[in-house]
């Protein structure tokens, strides 16, 4: 069974469905199964790096 495991910022519910809904139907009309599992973790500002920065400093012009 494909999964499929998103990392991000927080976004509200609806948009989370919207966004396993449309994971969802690409991935079956590609591997053409029906069981595809989308994992969604969140992560706040102060626990993601880039380039040597965290991005809660980015946002704040740091």
């Amino acid at each position: 069974m494909p999964l499929i495991q998103v990392d991000g910022p927080s976004i509200d519910t609806d948009k989370k469905r919207r966004l396993v809904k449309e994971l969802t139907d690409v991935a079956m009309r590609i591997y053409n199964i029906q069981h595809i599992t989308v994992l969604i973790r969140e992560n706040q500002p102060e626990n993601v790096g880039s380039n040597g920065q965290l991005i809660a400093d980015k946002h704040r012009g740091e």
